[in-house]
């Protein structure tokens, strides 16, 4: 094995781009499909094959090259879709609730900031390409590991369980956004070619057991990295925590989310929270170690200059900081045009410029904090009121706030939701999904969205893919 050189890096990188239809996959994107295979970002090994044949068996005969596999995965999340980066939910989703304002030119996005999204919107076609080519992807890992007979057990276990990962976490973001989907567990092309949308809680029961299946592979694996930039069993059960919440299973919630209090620590320092080593981070990306070597999420939501901002924080998130809230203060930062006639703020987690010399900072996933928070709704709605404040109280603590006068159910329930907005705000859509979950888009949205529809609770199928397959209609009501 050879370190592959970075011209036929961006080379191969160009190969994945022919993939565009990953739920109809045609017989050519299983090719395209092995050479994919074995590439590998940010740690890339090229194996020799026979005279230009790509065998995509090849890969899952050494350890080392089903990681490159794995981490072609992490790279593709990290960098060109609705996970993170320039095109993910975070900005996306920002504007499309009510936690930034957009100020630039791009037509999709004037879509989501408006709320006049058409089934051809191209920010809505790449989520929904990108997210099912990670799980053919996810699916090809699964498939190989199983066959194999070079790996170990050990090895076959972990790389089948943070497949098993990536393919619920992605299913878990298209539910969420457009309610009934395909759920994929096979690379067949001709079973893909004929799939159906399942109806919500259909899809949530199988991201369930994949977590379960996860969970069980996973646990008791040595980490591979200290860093946590790669799923494990902590990672999933976050992700069960979640969709337990989502589901309203409470019971199952608080189980989740107290493993994971148990285990990991927040950190106390509002300003050293989303650097790469916080202890409360659960699960991050990790930075490239090309240019930008760290966020893109930074790097888009950070306004250099007044005039030519292109996100600004809103005055309806600014003004629900109490007084003394010192997530204000660290997580918030003004700019004002050259001669001081205007503000804007912009979020200021990610501290770390383009112009540092190395990675400070990874994009955050799953962090601890979510989890007290997860734990302190579900414990309000079993009726363990002082357990819910207890929670609650410790992510306001940390913000250098007195503990939550809430002492009945609807009150902490209110105050935990807001207590979301404030800690999760710019973090992968939290904002977004919990308005929609919790039934307060509409009254929250109606009054500062002139667009607002109750159908704009679910974006709409591509109208590409429901032209190449008519078993995913119908269209989501409303487009």
């Amino acid at each position: 094995m050879k370190k592959i050189d970075k011209t036929t890096y961006h080379k191969r990188t160009a190969i994945k781009s022919f993939v565009r239809n990953p739920i109809l996959s045609r017989p050519y994107q299983i090719i395209i499909l092995q050479c994919m295979l074995l590439l590998g970002c940010t740690e890339f090994v090229e194996v020799d094959p026979p005279q230009n044949i790509l065998i995509a068996e090849t890969v899952f005969e050494d350890p080392a090259t089903v990681e490159s596999t794995m981490a072609n995965l992490y790279y593709n999340m990290r960098e060109q879709g609705m996970v993170s980066g320039n095109f993910g939910l975070t900005p996306t989703l920002g504007i499309y609730a009510d936690e930034l304002d957009y100020y630039g030119f791009n037509v999709d996005l004037a879509q989501f900031y408006n709320h006049n999204i058409i089934a051809i919107n191209n920010r809505v076609e790449l989520w929904w390409n990108q997210a099912y080519s990670l799980i053919y992807g996810a699916n090809a890992i699964i498939e190989g590991v199983e066959s194999s007979k070079a790996l170990s057990s050990s090895e076959r276990n972990r790389f089948k369980g943070e497949a098993l990962f990536i393919r619920s976490y992605m299913h878990s973001q298209l539910v969420g956004l457009f309610g009934d989907v395909p759920y994929i567990k096979t690379t067949d092309y001709e079973e893909n070619n004929r799939v159906s949308r399942l109806p919500e809680s259909a899809v949530y029961d199988n991201i369930i057991v994949d977590l379960e299946e996860a969970v069980g592979l996973l646990e008791g694996q040595e980490p591979v990295t200290s860093n946590r930039v790669i799923p494990d069993a902590y990672t999933a059960k976050a992700l069960l925590a979640r969709i337990h919440l989502y589901v309203g299973d409470w019971e199952q919630a608080v189980s989740y989310a107290t493993d994971l209090i148990a285990n990991f620590q927040l950190e106390m320092d509002l300003d050293r929270v989303f650097l790469k080593a916080s202890p409360e981070t659960i699960w991050q990306l990790q930075a490239d170690d090309q240019f930008p070597i760290n966020t893109s999420e930074g790097g888009t939501l950070t306004i250099e200059l007044v005039p030519g901002q292109t996100y600004a924080l809103t005055e309806e998130l600014l003004s629900s900081f109490e007084e003394n809230d010192l997530r204000y203060e660290e997580w918030t930062e003004p700019i004002s045009d050259r001669d001081n006639t205007i503000t804007f703020y912009y979020p200021h987690k990610y501290k770390a410029d383009y112009n540092e010399t190395e990675s400070l900072e990874y994009s955050i996933l799953f962090r601890l904090a979510e989890q007290y928070l997860i734990r302190a709704e579900a414990r309000a709605r079993l009726g363990n009121l002082i357990g819910a404040a207890n929670d609650l109280n410790q992510i306001r603590e940390r913000a250098g706030l007195t503990a939550t006068q809430a002492n009945t159910q609807t009150e902490l329930l209110e105050a935990i939701l807001k207590e979301r907005q404030l800690e999760l705000f710019t973090e992968q859509g939290h904002r977004w999904f919990d308005l929609k979950r919790t039934g307060n888009a509409g009254t929250i949205l109606d009054d500062i969205k002139p667009n607002w529809n109750e159908t704009n609770l679910l974006l709409p199928i591509p109208e590409s893919q429901l032209e190449l397959n008519p078993n995913l209609l119908p269209q989501n009501v409303g487009y």
